[in-house]
């Protein structure tokens, strides 16, 4: 669980933004808006109605990018996860390139609503002490008393009638 939580905040702290330079730097997360050009020219491999490919850049050569793809986006909406495959796509197929960057405000606000719900639990739980008084039953003058729950005891053949 532990995991699954630490993965929503990194993944909280990045967004995809335009790309500054012409080419971007080997290694870093792209993703690649496909215009209709490429659409015709990848479709028999990736798919017809490819609208964005996202992945880490392995090289880019000969006017080339090499992806290894880790996921697929529709222009009708969806979107299809991949498991690193290597896909080469020539820069006149691609419309738009952005970059994964780390993004200073959503982690803010992001580390705030953690603290935030961290501390609400902490308050409705009264897990460090703080809050409601210890009571005292009136019944054991102050001593501290064990209640055990008596089952409440049904005999159906009692309640039938005759």
């Amino acid at each position: 669980m532990s995991f699954t939580i630490a993965l929503v905040l990194v993944a909280g702290c990045y967004t995809l933004q335009p790309a500054t330079q012409t080419a971007p730097e080997v290694g870093t997360v792209v993703a690649l808006d496909v215009n209709d050009v490429g659409r015709v020219a990848l479709g028999g491999s990736i798919g017809p109605e490819i609208g964005q490919i996202e992945g880490r850049l392995i090289s880019q050569e000969n006017g080339e990018y090499l992806v290894a793809v880790s996921s697929v986006r529709f222009l009708r909406g969806g979107e299809q996860l991949w498991s690193g495959e290597r896909v080469r796509v020539n820069r006149e197929h691609v419309g738009n390139t952005y970059e994964r960057r780390f993004h200073k405000g959503r982690t803010i606000a992001l580390g705030a609503a953690v603290v935030a719900g961290v501390a609400a639990i902490v308050a409705s739980r009264d897990l460090i002490g703080f809050g409601r008084e210890p009571q005292i039953d009136p019944d054991t003058s102050g001593q501290d008393a064990i209640r055990i729950p008596l089952k409440r005891l049904t005999t159906p053949h009692l309640l039938r009638s005759n």
